[in-house]
């Protein structure tokens, strides 16, 4: 017998099989009243109301949009009028930031979309396409910084310095503007942005320190060591945005998820003797799945709905899971399966 049990009130679906899994063919009960984690692993905590986290998300994501937007045009026509080439850089650092901002804003509204009978997982994971592409982008933009960087290092060019100075402010003033929207998101997608708009803060500063150190020295070289310096914090942001991105779609165990320690949290149910099949895997950004096999002493005796509530509760407290599906077998039905 196959159960999959809910976070809401233990409500339950029945399924045929016998080992095989069906991850995807299952609803989804998202509107808990959810507690912090307890125990080992300590997950993220997830909002208690996942529409309404998601809505503030595109909220957030549109006022930092709208705010690079204009920042960008701003610096591009400074960067013009005063034939500074750091400002047109990184005005053209932000125009990418506002189509990746307008990207994560699209996957956002794709992961509002109810499921289908083809995609009964929604469109939740076009947040992680989208915050997958953002960290490729961002590593292809430091890229082109580095190039920038080259060949300013070798021809340093003129500007007008105190112009340039009054546009990186502005646009250092917006940008932290921005990042104070930003910040708070579990949503890889979200963070994404804010790495985006964090390297257009950086960028800012680097032109600012730079327009006073060749203010004071004369030292226009001093403009592409800074931009490669921004790069490097750049990256490892970018690294590490790609790499949680990858083992959300690779299904990897969350982060937070000590595999070993579940087996145990489920071996010290009672009734349950032994577990196998065990699978724990991120949905998107704060929601996770577990299915898993659990082999009963005495399937006739036990309190399958006992084992069930005793399991799903275990494994919210501890480790945030909320999706779980749960095979329970007897003893004598899983040793035919070992042995076939």
């Amino acid at each position: 017998m196959t159960t999959s049990a809910h976070n809401r009130g233990g409500s339950r679906q029945a399924h045929s099989g016998g080992h095989g899994h069906d991850h995807a063919g299952h609803d989804h009960d998202h509107d808990h009243d959810h507690g912090h984690g307890h125990g080992h692993g300590h997950p993220p905590r997830r909002p208690s109301n996942l529409a309404d986290e998601r809505r503030k998300d595109r909220n957030r994501l549109l006022f930092a949009l709208v705010l690079t937007a204009t920042i960008a045009l701003a610096e591009a026509v400074g960067g013009f009028l005063t034939n500074s080439l750091a400002l047109m850089s990184d005005a053209g650092h932000m125009l990418t930031d506002v189509s990746a901002l307008a990207l994560s804003l699209l996957a956002l509204w794709f992961a509002g979309k109810p499921a289908t009978v083809k995609k009964t997982y929604g469109y939740y994971r076009m947040e992680i396409l989208s915050a997958l592409f953002n960290g490729v982008l961002l590593l292809g933009i430091t890229v082109v910084i580095v190039i920038e960087a080259w060949e300013r290092f070798r021809t340093p060019t003129p500007v007008n310095l105190g112009t340039m100075a009054v546009v990186a402010l502005v646009g250092l003033v917006a940008n932290l503007g921005a990042l104070g929207f930003l910040h708070r998101t579990h949503s890889l997608n979200v963070r994404g942005a804010f790495l985006h708009v964090l390297g257009d803060t950086l960028s800012s500063v680097g032109v600012l320190a730079g327009a006073g150190i060749m203010a004071l020295t004369g030292w226009f070289v001093v403009d592409p060591i800074i931009s490669v310096l921004i790069s490097v914090v750049i990256v490892v942001g970018a690294i590490r945005l790609v790499k949680d991105a990858v083992d959300v779609l690779l299904e990897a165990v969350p982060a937070h998820v000590d595999l070993e320690a579940v087996r145990g949290l489920l071996l010290n149910v009672n009734g349950v003797s032994a577990v196998h099949d065990l699978h724990v895997w991120t949905i998107s950004s704060g929601l996770y799945a577990l299915s898993v096999h659990l082999v009963v002493v005495n399937a006739l005796a036990c309190n399958n709905d006992e084992i069930l509530s005793a399991v799903k509760h275990e494994l919210f407290d501890r480790f945030g899971i909320d999706h779980t599906t749960i095979q329970i077998e007897s003893e004598a039905y899983a040793h035919v399966g070992e042995v076939h």
